[in-house]
């Protein structure tokens, strides 16, 4: 039998053909890329960009003029963070292009009355608020009767205005102002104690099983599920990035801060709804040291506290007015004040708050209320009109020096029997004690929500 023979198949030169196609493709489409990217950074007179320069997400959130922006991107601060050289500040300031102050001047608050020019007065039919033992979230640092105090009569005083009656507290109607929105606290530990103030008076109204405590590092969260509402904390002590960020290991022998980057702190607020910031304490502390994100040296420049405090502000107010709209509440808190000198309110006197159960009468202003600081961060606020609303919690919490914990809270170093002998020598006059006036603090925010 004749065997006719096998056509041959095409297959292989076509899979041939089309490999040929393929890679002549890829060659073209690389050529056409590096002709664009050459060109791009030609136009931009820089030849040696790298794709990171170019790219906006590796580009800061404002734009900074006369600073050369590092080839790096700098070194996170944290409590390890040295200055490798100290040198005196050099006036460096970093200009915020995008700042264009409202021309209004600073917002005042609908209302007519002055809610903050008032007196305290003693009412145990209303107040506390809450009672000390009630709230889970309390702080052993706040919780005075806890660790002994006895005269809880620091809790009964009402703030009364002058000329007008603030609203009646009223949770439910709180809660139905936040519902779908996050409330966030971002500052010290003052504010961390307003915040906790605000969780004690919230969270007796939501079921055990619709609420919860989310304690983390920087980022604290209280949430209530029925109404899709939280009440945060973010720790942020000079609101800009600094070496003292850690909201527990944060006591260093110097302060190191970026005056040019608010990045770690404002990545986490940007999504709040409602925002109350405070910053004052930590800038009483003596000189900061100044670490620009454009220093590749390690070089810092000294600064006092004043004029650090006024670089952080600036760079605040810069990230207000650029992203701040509308539907979202600014709050600032003023000065917190403080009561380490008793012959301030008792002439001749010695020793501070401790012991103190009633609160002062008549005019009152503490040398540790810095008026040139009032000045600066008012100067600052003017600039932003009706983009901040501000909480002037100043001249009311001076009568109160009644009110901190002093002895009377857990002390996390130990104390040595020669300062065990002497209260005042370790009385905390700085913080509140709760229930106490930092819900009066939170009483204003209510009314002007």
């Amino acid at each position: 039998m004749q065997k006719w023979p096998k056509k041959k198949t095409q297959y292989p030169l076509i899979a041939l053909v089309f490999f040929v196609f393929i890679v002549f493709s890829i060659l073209y489409n690389e050529i056409n890329i590096q002709e664009i990217h050459s060109k791009h950074n030609t136009h931009n007179g820089d030849s040696s960009s790298s794709p990171k320069e170019e790219d906006p997400l590796f580009q800061s959130s404002h734009t900074v003029k006369n600073l050369t922006l590092p080839r790096n991107p700098p070194v996170p601060l944290d409590k390890s963070s040295v200055c490798h050289s100290t040198v005196k500040y050099s006036g460096k300031r970093a200009e915020w292009d995008s700042f264009k102050p409202e021309t209004g001047g600073r917002r005042e608050m609908p209302e007519t009355c002055d809610y903050f020019s008032g007196e305290w007065v003693f009412d145990n039919s209303s107040h506390p608020l809450y009672e000390e033992s009630d709230c889970p979230y309390m702080s052993d640092q706040l919780a005075c009767h806890k660790h002994g105090r006895q005269d809880l009569e620091y809790q009964y005083w009402r703030w009364q205005p002058h000329h007008c009656n603030l609203k009646r507290w009223n949770v439910t109607e709180m809660w139905e102002k936040l519902r779908g929105k996050r409330l966030m606290f971002v500052g010290d530990s003052l504010n961390r104690g307003q915040w906790i103030s605000m969780v004690c008076l919230m969270q007796s109204v939501i079921p055990a099983d619709k609420k919860f405590m989310t304690p983390q590092a920087h980022l604290s969260i209280f949430r209530a599920e029925e109404y899709n509402a939280s009440i945060e904390f973010l720790w942020a002590p000079l609101l800009v990035e600094s070496n003292s960020d850690d909201p527990v290991d944060h006591r260093l022998s110097e302060r190191i801060l970026r005056p040019d980057s608010l990045l770690r702190h404002s990545s986490e607020w940007m999504h709040a709804d409602i925002l109350v910031f405070n910053s004052y304490l930590w800038w009483r502390q003596g000189p900061v040291k100044l670490l620009w994100s454009t220093e590749e040296n390690g070089v810092c420049e000294e600064i006092n506290g004043l004029g650090g405090m006024e670089l952080a502000m600036e760079a605040w107010a810069n990230w207000v007015d650029t992203n701040v709209d509308p539907a979202k509440k600014v709050f600032f808190v003023t000065m917190s004040p403080t009561h380490f000198t008793k012959g301030e309110w008792e002439p001749g006197s010695e020793g501070n708050c401790y012991n103190e159960k009633l609160p002062i009468n008549g005019t009152y202003w503490g040398i540790d209320s810095d008026l040139p600081t009032m000045q600066m961060v008012e100067k600052t606020l003017s600039r932003l009109g009706s983009k901040v609303n501000v909480l002037n919690i100043t001249q009311l919490s001076e009568y109160r020096k009644d009110g901190h914990p002093s002895i009377y809270r857990k002390f996390w170093e130990a104390l040595t029997p020669e300062r065990l002998a002497d209260p005042a020598s370790y009385s905390d006059c700085i913080h509140w004690c709760l229930p106490g006036v930092p819900d009066v603090w939170n009483e204003l925010l209510f009314q002007f929500l």
